[in-house]
C-alpha cells in the first residue's frame, strides 16, 4: 500500500525525491519501504543476543522484554500491513468481476484474501455441467479465496464472467491417480475431482478439472481444501523437515512465499520440485522453488531452531 501510494506522488510529481548527498539521492519510496524490510528481522536478532547472554542477569531480562515488545509491534506491522494489501486486492476484483444474472456477491471484506487464480482445464470426457456451458471451450478461470471460490470464463486479460461461486465449507476434493491418461487431454493429465455440494443457488455440482503438472495440481487442492487451522505444537513442528533459503525469492502468484536469504522454513509438503513451507520467523506459508532452498540436516541446527521457534511464538502471542 505504501509503495503504490508512493509511486503515485512520484508519478504526480518528479520532484519529489531527495536531493541531499547524504541520502544518497534516493527516491522517496525506498526510505518508505525500508522500515517494513528491516523491522520483520529483528526478533531474530534479538533472539540471538537473548542466547549469548548469561541468564538470571539484570542484561537478560532487559534483553527479553525487548525481545517481547520488539515481536509484538512485528506482528502489528504484518497484520497493519497484510489487512491493507488484502482490502486494496478485494477492491480491484470486485471490480473485474461481473456476475451478470449471478447473485451478487459482496467481495470486499477485510478478513478475506485470495489464496490461489488461474485458467484450468476440464476433463474432456466430462461433460462439466455449468462449467462446460459457460466456459465454452472447456477452461474456465478459478478465484480461491480462504473462505469463497468463484468460478468464471475469462473475457479480457482483466475482466471475469462469474459462472457460479461455492463457500469453502461445501466443497469436497479428491485426487485421482489413472495409470493411463484420458485421450486427448496432452500435458493436462494431471486430475482431480472437485464435488460443490451446494453452489450459489443451492444445487449441487461435481466435475474432474485436469493440472498442467503434478506441482499445479497439489497446489489446486492445497488451496481448495484451506480451512482455518489449529496451531500446531511445536513438538509437531520439530518433526518437519527444515531448509535454508540459499537464494532470495519472490513470490510470482498468489500461493506463494517471498523469500530472503538465509531465512529458514519448515516444510508441510512437497511436490515436483516445489516446495509447501512455513516461515520460521513469522509462521507465513506458501510455495517456493525447491532449487532456492537446502535442507538442513544437522540435528543440533535443527533443534537450535526449533527452541527459536517456540520462543519467537511465545514472545509473539504475549
Amino acid at each position: 500500500m505504501i509503495s503504490k501510494m508512493a509511486s503515485c506522488l512520484l508519478r504526480s510529481s518528479g520532484d519529489i525525491r531527495s536531493r541531499m548527498p547524504e541520502c544518497g539521492s534516493l527516491p522517496l519510496i525506498s526510505f518508505l519501504i525500508l522500515p517494513m524490510q528491516r523491522v520483520t528481522r529483528l526478533p531474530l536478532l534479538l533472539d540471538t543476543v537473548c542466547q549469548k547472554t548469561p541468564v538470571n542477569t539484570a542484561a537478560y531480562r532487559a534483553t527479553t522484554q525487548a525481545l517481547k515488545a520488539i515481536s509484538k509491534l512485528v506482528k502489528k506491522c504484518n497484520e497493519g500491513a497484510h489487512t491493507m494489501e488484502r482490502t486494496e486486492q478485494m477492491c480491484s476484483l470486485q471490480n473485474q468481476l461481473d456476475f451478470g444474472k449471478v447473485k451478487n456477491f459482496p467481495l470486499i471484506s477485510t478478513s478475506r484474501w485470495l489464496l490461489k487464480r488461474g485458467e484450468i482445464s476440464l476433463s474432456p470426457t466430462e461433460d462439466g455441467g455449468i462449467f462446460r456451458k459457460g466456459s465454452g471451450r472447456g477452461i474456465c478461470y478459478l478465484f480461491v479465496f480462504n473462505d469463497v471460490l468463484i468460478i468464471t470464463k475469462k473475457k479480457s486479460e482483466e475482466n471475469y464472467a462469474v459462472l457460479t461461486y461455492s463457500m469453502l465449507e461445501h466443497l469436497t476434493v479428491e485426487k485421482i491417480e489413472t495409470p493411463d491418461s484420458p485421450t486427448g487431454l496432452g500435458r493436462s493429465s494431471h486430475l482431480f475431482r472437485l464435488t460443490l455440494r451446494k453452489d450459489n443457488e443451492g444445487k449441487p455440482e461435481e466435475v474432474i478439472l485436469a493440472a498442467e503438472s503434478r506441482s499445479d495440481r497439489a497446489r489446486w487442492i492445497s488451496a481448495l481444501m484451506h480451512r482455518e487451522e489449529k496451531e500446531t505444537s511445536t513438538a509437531e513442528k520439530g518433526a518437519l523437515q527444515q531448509v535454508e533459503i540459499t537464494r532470495a525469492y519472490l513470490a510470482k502468484q498468489a500461493d506463494e512465499i517471498s523469500l530472503q536469504q538465509s531465512d529458514v522454513v519448515l516444510i508441510l509438503n512437497q511436490e515436483e520440485g516445489w516446495y509447501l513451507g512455513e516461515r520460521l520467523r513469522d509462521g507465513e506459508k506458501g510455495w517456493f522453488p525447491q532449487a532456492c532452498a537446502q535442507e538442513i540436516t544437522n540435528r543440533n541446527a535443527v533443534e537450535r531452531n526449533v527452541q527459536r521457534l517456540e520462543r519467537l511464538r511465545i514472545e509473539t502471542d504475549v
